[in-house]
């Protein structure tokens, strides 16, 4: 890290502030939003800690540091879903949450401190979903789109006809439910529900940008999707033999070989699970008690 700054998209009155490499992570892409009496700030990412625009109020669409590494910038309210409050107020929710082995906790928690500076906002507040904010001229509406978190949430901005869907950012990554409070039943839901909200512009938070047409939108969004049917395409072909949870993590379902760091088992061991649980009920795969000695519980497909 290091690179700060940003660059400005105009789409109507939202303005885009681009952070540095098109908002890959650790950055982000956050938007000031003007209307005839208020205005706001929509996720003020690492972009925005040395120079931000001015805002009445700001608004997170969700609880993860690099949606607010910007935040001490703005000694104004700040609101974020209700089901997000605790983890924005307190930075031991926040890393709580991602639940990672214990002997790490410590040293992220100073990532999160010196390198996002996350402090919590013990005065922040919690919205709802269809939640409306009268700037004068311009409202900008919740959206509640939960799975990569409890509370992950969009903004629809009118009459510009922009709906930021914030997480849903279409990058081949593809979603993230790897969290303690993710959920993909939640996520699958929540992308279908974009695809009710006919808009002018699709803004992400990551490195696809804004996408201009609900079709164009329409045919990222299925590709995006494809990677959670790509996932449990590959485990079901992994567990053409029985293999216990550790095995699916270490042959891994979310991150290439060469990523490192204490949150990728922990992801890995919880995106396997959520997924085995879904294929059990559907009957495609069985939990096997018997297996070698000490290895725990082991799955196969049927």
């Amino acid at each position: 890290m290091g690179a700060t700054g940003y660059t400005t998209a105009e789409f109507g009155a939202v303005s885009v502030l681009v952070g540095a490499r098109q908002g890959a992570y650790p950055y982000g892409n956050s938007l000031h939003v003007r209307g005839t009496t208020a205005s706001l700030v929509v996720d003020p990412s690492l972009s925005l800690v040395e120079a931000a625009p001015p805002a009445d109020l700001v608004l997170v669409s969700h609880a993860h540091e690099d949606h607010i590494a910007g935040l001490g910038r703005y000694d104004v309210p700040v609101q974020v879903h209700t089901a997000d409050l605790a983890a924005l107020r307190s930075r031991d929710v926040m890393v709580s949450g991602i639940g990672l082995p214990s002997d790490v906790v410590a040293e992220v928690d100073t990532m999160m401190r010196d390198q996002f500076h996350v402090r919590g906002r013990p005065d922040a507040t919690g919205f709802e979903d269809g939640a409306v904010f009268d700037l004068g001229g311009r409202t900008v509406t919740v959206v509640h789109l939960p799975g990569h978190t409890a509370g992950h949430s969009g903004f629809l901005i009118e009459p510009d006809g922009f709906f930021f869907v914030a997480d849903i950012d279409l990058t081949s990554f593809g979603p993230y439910y790897g969290d303690l409070g993710s959920d993909l039943e939640d996520f699958e839901a929540s992308m279908r529900r974009c695809r009710e909200i006919d808009a002018r512009w699709y803004g992400t938070s990551h490195q696809k940008g804004v996408i201009e047409g609900a079709a164009e939108f329409g045919r990222r969004l299925d590709a995006f999707a494809g990677v959670v049917e790509r996932r449990e395409a590959a485990l079901l072909a992994f567990l053409g033999e029985p293999r216990t949870v550790e095995e699916i993590a270490g042959h891994r379902l979310v991150y290439r070989p060469h990523v490192q760091g204490p949150h990728v088992m922990p992801v890995e061991r919880r995106t396997a699970m959520l997924h085995l649980e879904r294929l059990m009920g559907a009957g495609t795969v069985v939990e096997v008690e018997h297996g070698r000695p000490g290895q725990g519980r082991r799955y196969r497909a049927r």
